[in-house]
């Protein structure tokens, strides 16, 4: 069974992990761009000369399947369950690292429900993935187990927002949920920021929702949106990163805009 694999694993001796950076991309609604800034963010990231692990947390592995990886010999699943090593199921895609995802991982969660210190599974895995300077979780529409384990696990949190009026009450909950977190387990965790995505302007909700945001939200607000944008739409077709996939596109230009700003460093775009 898979509970008896996950209680039988010896501890693990945890490794600094000083260096690198885990960022928890985090939205308890499906839809809302997660995956995409999980992608995304991390291939620019990438073209700004850093070293970038993508761990897809979620069961329906939309991650993996946007990256072309639709049948991995192994998977974070194996990982959680004892059988891998991190290192033995990372796989290279273009300029980016990947940790797939399956559906295997809602076995995991249900296994993990009822081991002791459940929230720190992920943390002693990711101590073992050295070499990266940033490690992006894409963690499941939902806060669950597996999502309570990327937030024991990481340093920041990142927030994808669409701007609708229905959000706003779900970033309350993110929100309490980190700062239970940070409270219990990892006193370190901060939420880096929200990054407004499919946004359009013409639309007068989108822009009185962000009014809305900047007035009552003391965590910072990314100044690069991300529009909505076709080719943003089209690239998981491809496999492919929306810069990889089309470097001229909007989409392209205001991901490259947020590692940028995510960075604290000049843009350079034109």
């Amino acid at each position: 069974m898979a509970c008896v694999a996950l209680a039988a694993r010896a501890p693990i001796t945890l490794i600094s992990m000083a260096k690198t950076k885990v960022v928890a991309v985090i939205n308890q609604k499906g839809g809302t761009g997660k995956t995409t800034t999980t992608i995304n963010l991390g291939s620019a990231l990438s073209k700004r000369g850093k070293k970038v692990l993508l761990l897809d947390l979620d069961p329906q592995s939309n991650l993996s399947y946007s990256l072309a990886v639709t049948q991995p010999e192994a998977t974070l699943a194996d990982v959680l369950l004892g059988g891998k090593s991190i290192k033995d199921v990372i796989i290279p895609k273009d300029d980016l690292w990947l940790v797939p995802g399956s559906n295997e991982l809602v076995d995991v969660e249900i296994s993990l429900v009822t081991q002791p210190e459940r929230e720190k599974f992920l943390k002693r895995i990711l101590a073992e993935a050295k070499g990266f300077d940033y490690i992006l979780i894409d963690c499941p529409p939902s806060l669950s187990v597996l999502t309570l384990n990327a937030l024991t696990a990481a340093q920041e949190v990142l927030i994808p927002l669409q701007m609708e009026v229905l959000t706003l009450q779900g970033l309350d909950q993110i929100m309490n949920t980190v700062e239970k977190v940070r409270k219990a387990f990892n006193p370190g965790l901060r939420i880096k920021g929200i990054v407004v995505v499919m946004f359009d302007m013409r639309r007068k909700l989108s822009q009185e929702v962000l009014e809305y945001l900047r007035e009552n939200v003391t965590e910072k607000i990314f100044d690069s949106q991300i529009r909505l944008n076709v080719k943003l739409a089209e690239a998981p077709s491809f496999g492919r990163s929306i810069l990889d996939y089309d470097a001229s596109s909007n989409g392209a230009k205001d991901y490259r805009a947020l590692a940028a700003e995510y960075l604290g460093e000049p843009d350079g775009q034109e």
